[in-house]
């Protein structure tokens, strides 16, 4: 990837994504104060804790946005960062209720699991494809409550880090005294 790509993916995710990162971590912070839904609970931890879950990033450049030309039917990202290399960073998360016991429950474990991993690696291949970026200057991770994922993104080089859904909650309830 050259500097000019990176320079207009830079701008174009500008162009799409136009709240500030000060903006973005108000929106986050509301959502911690009032959180009605989990999986935004989940975000606004990854996002508040971005350097220490995933050190490498640098950037926030979109965030639940289609990085190909707002064609939201071909996926959006959760999050994709620039990283302190130059690199292109997808993260895909998913609040996976490991709490929640039964058959039932265990298979519905098992396909949020799958899907997570399903959606990054489709969303980094039609990235390459769309913005013609080399499959290894696009880096993939999932986030998610579940660490059963950890051995599922190492053969498919996707970088998996997890928070116990316990661990996520007293943040909820502590962020005020934690920052």
């Amino acid at each position: 990837m050259t500097a000019d790509e990176v320079n207009n993916f830079v701008i174009y995710c500008k162009k799409i994504q136009p709240q500030s990162q000060q903006e973005i971590k108000r929106f986050f912070e509301g959502v911690i104060t009032f959180p009605y839904n989990k999986e935004l609970l989940l975000q606004a931890y990854l996002f508040l804790n971005i350097k220490h879950i995933f050190p490498v990033c640098y950037e926030l450049l979109l965030f639940e946005k289609s990085p190909i030309a707002d064609y939201t039917d071909l996926g959006k990202c959760d999050f994709v960062y620039l990283t302190s290399l130059g690199k292109i960073f997808i993260i895909e998360t998913k609040f996976i209720d490991t709490e929640a016991t039964g058959a039932t429950e265990r298979k519905r474990r098992n396909k949020h699991r799958n899907k997570v991993f399903e959606q990054v690696i489709t969303l980094k291949s039609r990235f390459s494809e769309y913005w013609n970026i080399k499959l290894e200057q696009l880096e993939c991770a999932v986030f998610t409550t579940d660490s059963e994922v950890a051995w599922r993104g190492h053969g498919a080089n996707v970088v998996t880090k997890s928070v116990p859904i316990d661990k996520l909650e007293y943040w909820r309830m502590n962020y005020k005294r934690l920052i």
